[in-house]
């Protein structure tokens, strides 16, 4: 996102967020060969020596780890933890156990899963128990490590099972364990349900996590629909009101290319952050 500024290392890039002002990195980049991410490197697939480096940069710069992307289960995408197949969640599990890994090297703690596609065989309820039950058995991994796991709703093309805000909170409000929190992506929710703030309300105890991106174009605020001064301030008042903070992580592009694109995000930041 600040190659421009920082260069090509990643390691530099780090040292120029941090003297910018952010307190945290996440990455959302590809987690599968072929996977087409673009939203950062994808730590899961990078060498352990650099994912090493990174982990250790960023607690000399007191900053945090946000979240890591466990992708799919697989790529191409296809159903499986809606399935209830027990092959299928053990890959599953198998992936969250990689990832428990890199977060090691990261000091990081939190990692995000999707359900996957939808299984037109089965009902509905049936799908949504299968999951819980997925998720339940990671939770069993990641919870003693200290790790949370973040099931994101999504809005891509595909038929995905979980689509909503309202779906994640029922999933994770029924596991019941402080592992498994929902992430509120809000570029997704706008294009899906609408009504951020009201949503958010509602599911405001299961959130665990929160990520940004502007629609139409899925590009830093002020660029499309979404009102991320409001909402950035809506969020600020509701922590204080709960006593909960929460790392907000910029899963978007940049709208612009070069130098000046990324001048544009950081304006963009300043602006919505003044509330």
């Amino acid at each position: 996102m600040f190659e421009c500024h920082a260069g090509k290392d990643p390691l530099d890039q780090l040292r120029f967020m941090a003297e910018t002002g952010f307190r945290a990195l996440e990455d959302s980049g590809p987690a599968h060969p072929g996977f087409p991410g673009k939203l950062g490197l994808g730590f899961m697939q990078q060498p352990v020596e650099l994912v090493t480096k990174i982990g250790e940069t960023l607690a000399s710069l007191n900053m945090e780890m946000g979240t890591i992307s466990l992708g799919p289960t697989f790529w191409p995408s296809r159903p499986s933890l809606t399935t209830g197949n027990p092959e299928l969640r053990a890959v599953f599990l198998a992936r969250c156990r990689m990832a428990m890994e890199t977060l090691r090297r990261l000091n990081g703690r939190f990692v995000t899963v999707s359900a996957d596609l939808i299984d037109f065989s089965l009902p509905t309820d049936i799908q949504t128990q299968h999951v819980m039950d997925a998720l339940q058995a990671a939770c069993d991994l990641l919870e003693p490590a200290g790790i949370t796991l973040l099931l994101e709703p999504l809005s891509d093309a595909t038929p995905l099972f979980l689509k909503t805000s309202a779906k994640g909170y029922q999933i994770c409000k029924s596991i019941n364990r402080p592992s498994c929190k929902l992430l509120f992506d809000m570029y997704h929710l706008q294009r899906n349900e609408g009504r951020l703030l009201y949503h958010m309300d509602l599911c405001w105890d299961q959130i665990g996590y929160f990520q940004i991106g502007d629609e139409p174009g899925r590009f830093e605020p002020t660029t499309g629909e979404i009102n991320y001064k409001t909402i950035f301030r809506y969020i600020d008042q509701k922590s204080r009101e709960t006593n909960r903070s929460f790392i907000l992580g910029m899963e978007h592009f940049n709208s612009q290319p070069g130098i000046g694109g990324e001048q544009a995000v950081l304006a963009a930041y300043r602006y919505c952050d003044d509330f």
